[in-house]
């Protein structure tokens, strides 16, 4: 399972230009299922969005999670994250997940963390969408649950 992680002051996603997931502070999420994840991989991103530290404490030092923040979750599936790009100039996605199980271990991901109190909002699956946001900072930061970067 792989996640672009950005820490936004607001973030928002359209469908058809109408929203249909929107967030104040906190992170916005793009999130690739592999074809290989499995329940341990749910719960280490799970547990990783949730407690990552890239929130400012009083002294401006990234020390603070998500939960200690009270930020919300923008949760967007993106196969794309799979892309490998290694041979020729087309991605090759043999990597991703076929979306109906894509869409389970997606689903099972929104409800692990909103299972540690956050507030999630998504995107529409496989859905073409639009996505805004504020990147606060700039911070961004990439995770992999096989940890191959």
């Amino acid at each position: 399972m792989r996640s672009v992680v950005q820490r936004v002051k607001r973030a928002s996603v359209k469908v058809l230009g109408e929203t249909v997931g929107e967030i104040s502070a906190g992170l916005l999420v793009l999130l690739g299922v592999g074809l290989k994840d499995q329940e341990a991989d749910i719960a280490w991103m799970v547990d990783k969005l949730s407690g990552l530290r890239i929130f400012e404490d009083s002294a401006g030092k990234m020390n603070r999670s998500l939960l200690d923040a009270g930020g919300e979750i923008l949760l967007v599936s993106q196969f794309t994250l799979y892309g490998d790009c290694r041979s020729g100039k087309r991605p090759s996605f043999t990597a991703a997940s076929p979306p109906e199980r894509a869409k389970i271990i997606f689903e099972q991901a929104k409800e692990g963390l909103r299972n540690k109190g956050l507030h999630v909002e998504t995107g529409v699956f496989q859905a073409e969408m639009d996505v805004e946001l504020v990147n606060d900072g700039p911070v961004t930061i990439l995770l992999d649950s096989e940890k191959t970067f």
